[in-house]
């Protein structure tokens, strides 16, 4: 975690996947881990899946990267959402100002607790192109290390500003909802056909997707949500360190155009 680069990875977000379910936790944590994935991202938004993920790190704690975050609106929330973080996980490897709720009233403290050792980043987030303007206006203060924002073919407003002002300032980027986001079904409902999977050499459509998104040098990780263990394995395969051409980054982007099957 000293250096500036996160990767480029495919690590594993945790947005409606295993809740408080410690058990389906260790299970895709699991498959992840041995499918070469470490870095984890979560947050106090995502319902007990903070905690149930901590469980699930329970004998290999220094296997993963942790990257989490405070989601409150005032400061006393703000460190009792960290004081159950150091509880399950002992320390945070990226610590982040989830969605820019009071961040200029946060990374004081956070700063504070980045000096002590207890956090390695700082990051901030958010997923609407409205806020970006902000984010853009956060990293300049250059108090934040990591970035967090949406990144498909779908949602490409970060390349217009964050992401060269993020390469600008030595910023790692985490790409969230790389594969079209949770409500975007017809996104993930599209089927290439084995030629362009093919000329992709992929897989599957969601491997495409991971692969174009870290094709661009800028980004260091995607963190794909899954609940399945076996798709947690598939989505590991983006990370192989095999980067796609122009022309494959502008063959997923033409199919991403195209109508899924109704």
């Amino acid at each position: 975690m000293e250096e500036r680069r996160l990767g480029p990875v495919v690590g594993l977000g945790t947005w409606n996947t295993f809740d408080t379910d410690a058990a389906l936790a260790s299970e895709v944590l699991d498959a992840a881990l041995a499918a070469g994935t470490r870095l984890i991202d979560s947050s106090p938004m995502y319902r007990g899946a903070e905690q149930a993920l901590g469980r699930a790190l329970d004998g290999r704690r220094e296997e993963v990267v942790v990257a989490t975050k405070i989601w409150a609106s005032s400061l006393e929330e703000g460190r009792d959402q960290f004081r159950r973080q150091l509880e399950w996980y002992g320390h945070v490897e990226v610590e982040q100002v989830h969605n820019l709720l009071a961040w200029q009233a946060h990374v004081e403290w956070l700063e504070t607790e980045r000096d002590a050792g207890h956090i390695g980043r700082l990051g901030v987030t958010h997923y609407q192109a409205s806020a970006f303007d902000e984010l853009a206006d956060a990293l300049e203060t250059g108090r934040f290390q990591v970035l967090q924002v949406p990144y498909s073919p779908w949602e490409r407003e970060c390349e217009r500003r964050l992401l060269p002002l993020a390469d600008e300032l030595g910023v790692a980027v985490i790409a969230m909802r790389p594969l079209g986001g949770s409500g975007a079904d017809g996104r993930r409902r599209i089927e290439p056909t084995p030629a362009e999977l093919a000329e992709l050499g992929v897989y599957s459509w969601a491997e495409a997707l991971l692969r174009w998104a870290l094709a661009d040098r800028r980004v260091d990780c995607v963190i794909p949500a899954t609940s399945r263990p076996e798709r947690a394995v598939e989505n590991a395969c983006a990370g192989d360190g095999t980067g796609f051409s122009d022309e494959q980054r502008a063959l997923v982007e033409r199919l991403a155009g195209r109508l899924p099957p109704a």
